[in-house]
This record gives structure tokens, sequence and C-alpha cells, in this order.
């Protein structure tokens, strides 16, 4: 008599590095690009002053390059929260447009209203009507929209092992 073992399939969740790696640079790339266009090529002294303080406004290119790898960290960042949390909600992978844009309103939030008060630049209102809808509409376009599409397109496709 032989006993027969019967193995239950088991569901192998993918590696989500690659969907971070590609929408945090993507994500990135856009945002900085399009804080050049409207505010200038000193913006990654801006975003190192706000770890390093005021004092950094006036830095050289130390700071500067420091600005640009605080400005990836952040957007390497922001992908990491969002695929992480499309291991739990499996709806963000799908409906990556709206779940992204709803992602880009949510971290536009977070950085308006919890990281720029606390940081070295203590930002804080009044705001205008129009910096509050282009700030809204560049995190909806181009940072939560591509980190949403990075993980449905370069996201493995989960696989049933037997």
């Amino acid at each position: 008599m032989q006993l027969q073992i019967k193995e239950s399939p088991v569901l192998v969740k993918q590696s989500i590095l690659i969907p971070i790696v590609i929408g945090g640079f993507v994500a990135g790339t856009f945002d900085l690009i399009l804080a050049f266009i409207s505010f200038g090529w000193g913006v990654p002294r801006a975003i190192a002053a706000g770890l390093l303080g005021r004092g950094a406004l006036h830095g050289g290119t130390v700071i500067w390059i420091l600005g640009v790898f605080l400005h990836y960290f952040i957007a390497y960042s922001a992908a990491g929260v969002y695929c992480a949390a499309s291991r739990k909600l499996d709806f963000l992978k799908p409906h990556f447009v709206v779940c992204g844009m709803f992602y880009g309103i949510g971290f536009f939030l977070v950085m308006n209203l919890i990281v720029l008060p606390l940081s070295g630049l203590h930002s804080s209102g009044p705001y205008q009507l129009r910096g509050l809808v282009q700030g809204l509409l560049v995190h909806m376009i181009f940072i939560g929209l591509p980190i949403g599409f990075c993980l449905y397109r370069f996201s493995a496709r989960e696989e049933i092992v037997r």
C-alpha cells in the first residue's frame, strides 16, 4: 500500500523591487524636471535646506547634489510605499490610473502638511490656489500615475506553483 500525498498549490508573490526602482526613477525625474521648469535650477538646494536649514539655500555644488539625492530618496520611498501597499490592497495594481492619481493626492498632502512644516525650512501656508492646483495636478499625473503604472507594468504576475 502506497501513501499518496496531495500537494496543495502555493501562491508565489514576485519581487516588487523592479517596479519600485523604475517607478521611483520615473516619478523623481518627472517631478525634478517640472520643478526646474517652474522654479529654476536652485530647487535641489531648497530640498537640501529642508534637511540642513536655511543656510543650505546659498550652498554650492555639494549641497545641490545632496538635494538631488534627497529628492530621489523621497521618490523611491513613495514608490516603495505604494508597491508595498499593493501586497495587501490587491486593487492598486489593476486600477493603477485611479489609485495612482489618488496616491498622488495623498503624497501631496503628506508632503505639504507634514514633511514641509517639520523640515528645516518650516514651510507652511497660507497657500495660493494656483500653487495648490498646480501641486495637486503634478503629484497626481507625474508622481502617482507613473508609480502606479510601473507597478502594473513591471511587477510579475502572481504564479501558482504546484
